[in-house]
């Protein structure tokens, strides 16, 4: 069953929200379903022991900290969340691959979840940058904002200038300062029991504040009409968990309602877009820039527009057709031409695990039972531009002269440089093994190990220079 749209939602992009039943064995809600409609007037029959939606679950696929992740039920796994929702997604399978016979629905979809959001974006732009000449883009999302400096080069393909950067400061964080404002009204223990207690209420009186105001605010007093929340109507289950002064003054002066008015709303806003103004700054000083691109729902935000444009009159600004739905659609077209990206600039250093002999002034704390110590050995490094398919090697040999075979340890961090891979920031990239004959040779057999940076992910290969033997892996390309 295709999900209703809401009229305050673009019909370009389908929330990633899931609700469950009780016990969260199946789902019951998911999309535009899923997020609360107006809790009195359910169009659909909903059983009330559902549990609360679980919304922006995606972004535990990114590299992100902790805190900044969505909180999930302890029996729900962001992959068994992800696994739900496109499994739910089958009827827009069955209209991609109508209107696009042949077409491998679940390579766009894995496309659409781990290609980077900007260079999504670029693919999607890619036509305007030929009309207007050079450089591209910032993904103003929901939850994150993704920033890219990149070239038009010859045959229509995109070469990345700087190393993308981005931080939390999407459309969602303008509703989290809209959260803190009826925190200090109504006071922080009544907005957690209204989460807790009815999530639905919540959620609805967000939209509507999303509806009514956010997605119509310009930045100028003259065109802004003041917001009255009225609480009875909108979110009645509030005035339970109010309490003290505060209950007298909004149930006798304010009869349960709260005017917003102009700077409390750009208050809302003013934190969230200054993040974006620093990062676009960042960005510049490294790339001059002729041509900005803004995609993403929060894009079409115009006071956002109109700050940036204040801010970077050098820069061209331009907003593409349906921005909210660029990343996704751009994705699609990287799937259908993967030759479309020539070059990047590498998000994170890659390297393997060594074992040299332990040397006088290294950690005496690190010295193995052998004698040797594990290091980190770079092999390619943050901050480099690399093409398509090229390819960084280091040659080793085994440490041991009856050794029959060597298992390889990759890791990457997003330090430029670095010794030991336990040390912090450091993640493990997979492993492979490799066969090690021919041990009448001793310790002079040696391998070379290569990685190879391709479209979509990381090839290792490694070759075994005594009699020929070439293995390799696949890696997940971590964006």
């Amino acid at each position: 069953m295709s999900p209703r749209i809401p009229k305050l939602y673009s019909p370009q992009k389908i929330p990633t929200v899931l609700q469950y039943d009780e016990n969260f064995q199946q789902v019951i809600l998911w999309g535009f379903d899923a997020v609360a409609s107006e809790p009195i007037k359910r169009k659909k029959k909903v059983k009330s022991t559902q549990s609360r939606p679980i919304e922006l679950f995606k972004l535990h696929l990114g590299m992100i900290p902790e805190e900044q992740k969505p909180a999930l039920p302890s029996n729900i796994t962001p992959e068994r969340a992800i696994t739900d929702y496109l499994r739910e997604m089958g009827i827009i399978k069955e209209e991609v691959e109508r209107r696009w016979p042949g077409i491998d629905f679940f390579k766009n979809v894995r496309l659409i979840v781990t290609i980077p959001a900007a260079e999504a974006a670029a693919v999607h732009c890619i036509k305007k940058l030929k009309e207007h000449g050079l450089k591209a883009g910032v993904d103003c999302g929901g939850g994150t904002i993704d920033l890219t400096v990149r070239k038009l080069l010859e045959n229509n393909q995109l070469g990345e200038d700087t190393e993308r950067s981005g931080d939390f400061c999407g459309a969602t964080y303008v509703d989290k300062e809209f959260l803190k404002f009826l925190e200090d009204r109504v006071g922080k223990d009544a907005i957690k029991m209204l989460r807790e207690k009815h999530y639905s209420q919540l959620s609805y009186m967000v939209q509507q504040f999303c509806d009514r105001v956010k997605t119509r605010f310009t930045g100028k007093e003259s065109e802004f009409r003041k917001y009255n929340l009225d609480i009875e109507k909108t979110c009645p289950a509030l005035k339970q968990y109010v309490s003290g002064s505060v209950r007298d003054e909004l149930s006798d002066e304010e009869d349960w309602e709260i005017d917003i008015d102009f700077e409390t709303v750009k208050s809302f806003f003013d934190p969230v877009i200054n993040k974006i103004l620093r990062l676009i700054s960042v960005q510049l000083s490294k790339s001059m820039c002729s041509v900005m691109f803004l995609v993403g729902g929060f894009s079409e935000s115009k006071y956002l527009q109109q700050r940036i444009k204040q801010n970077f009159p050098e820069c061209k600004v331009a907003v593409p057709p349906h921005p909210m739905a660029a990343i996704a659609r751009g994705a699609v077209e990287y799937g259908l031409d993967m030759d479309a990206i020539k070059s990047r600039v590498l998000k994170w250093t890659y390297g393997v695990a060594v074992y040299p002999i332990f040397q006088e002034g290294d950690p005496l704390s690190r010295k193995t039972s052998n004698g040797r110590i594990q290091k980190f050995r770079l092999m390619a490094k943050r901050g480099v531009q690399v093409e398509i398919n090229q390819q960084f090697s280091t040659r080793q040999y085994p440490v041991e002269p009856n050794q029959t075979m060597i298992l390889f340890r990759f890791y990457y961090t997003p330090r430029k440089s670095a010794q030991y891979c336990d040390e912090s920031g450091m993640n493990k990239l997979g492993e492979f093994r490799v066969d090690l004959p021919d041990t009448h040779l001793g310790i002079n057999r040696p391998v070379l190990l290569t990685l190879c940076f391709g479209s979509m992910e990381i090839i290792a290969i490694a070759k075994n220079e005594t009699n020929g033997n070439v293995y390799q892996t696949a890696f997940e390309l971590d964006l």
